[in-house]
């Protein structure tokens, strides 16, 4: 392990999984029930550096950077799958041996979390969800479907870097401090550090022939058996998203009704950036609460 101070505000010791000879890193701080954070793309597990700050005072906090993402290797022949991502995590938390947790996800880090709570649903204990999603749709911005193009996607993402970059301009309603925008991109600084971000949007099934369409579709069915009040569930939603829209949103509603949610009018898709000092007592609440929901909330 080492102190992390290349970060803005990630003062955490990095430690790494070792999964077919490449490194899965992650953070784990504090003591007590676990949490567990799975990020998205572009970002990586400094996404939730505040969360772990807040939550780590009483809760043992484990947050991942999926393989080839943040301060995880890059490997440039990789199955950069869903399931892989699935399967990655839950090799982590057998290896920490971790029975129980709550999970928090955003981005892609729904549909690899659910992968996993799915799977086991008898270790899940609460779940929060942001902007996320881990069902099928079609709705898939034009900006996002150019990244996905043979060729010209690539010469985007990994080249241009117009992925990474224009994210911590286009996901956030209010403008990143320098010092936070520069520490999100850090891990991607070349062409082949961008590996894992290109795969990500390249991975987003949008048809029954890709290769991860039948792994999406066991995890949307296997969410039935998250639903209800034995495990309970925080939405936290920032209607600015222009992936992750209000129809996302709905989806989970519809999906989980007896979910705790709260509509941010103003929050982006980086809503744990443009929110948190409003989201941070409600997160303490959730999980300090034995059982018991709220209705559906709007906040400005």
């Amino acid at each position: 392990m080492r102190k992390l101070a290349l970060y803005s505000q990630y003062p955490f010791s990095s430690r790494y999984h070792i999964l077919d000879g490449h490194r899965l890193h992650y953070v784990d701080e504090g003591r007590g029930p676990v949490i567990v954070m799975v990020h998205g793309n572009p970002t990586w597990s400094y996404y939730y550096r505040n969360v772990i700050s807040l939550l780590a005072e009483g809760y043992r906090v484990i947050a991942v950077d999926n393989m080839g993402c943040g301060l995880s290797d890059k490997p440039q022949r990789y199955q950069y799958r869903l399931q892989t991502h699935i399967d990655n995590l839950t090799s982590l938390l057998n290896h920490l041996q971790i029975a129980k947790c709550s999970l928090m996800v955003h981005d892609w880090g729904g549909a690899i979390g659910f992968g996993y709570a799915v799977s086991l649903p008898e270790r899940i204990e609460k779940i929060v969800v942001l902007n996320t999603a881990a069902f099928r749709s079609s709705r898939i911005p034009l900006r996002i479907r150019i990244c996905r193009w043979p060729v010209l996607g690539a010469l985007l993402v990994r080249g241009c870097n117009g992925f990474a970059y224009p994210a911590s301009i286009m996901a956030v309603s209010k403008p990143l401090k320098k010092e936070i925008a520069d520490a999100y991109l850090a891990p991607y600084d070349s062409w082949k550090n961008r590996v894992a971000i290109h795969k990500f949007v390249r991975d987003i099934p949008l048809s029954m022939t890709h290769p991860s369409y039948e792994t999406l579709v066991r995890v949307e069915q296997g969410l039935v058996k998250l639903a209800g009040k034995s495990h309970p569930m925080l939405i936290l939603w920032g209607g600015c998203d222009f992936c992750f829209n209000r129809y996302f949103y709905e989806q989970w509603c519809g999906r989980f009704p007896d979910a705790e949610k709260y509509y941010f009018e103003q929050g982006g898709h980086y809503i744990l950036e443009d929110c948190f000092t409003e989201i941070a007592p409600i997160l303490l609440n959730f999980f300090q609460r034995e059982t018991g929901t709220e209705g559906d909330v709007k906040k400005s």
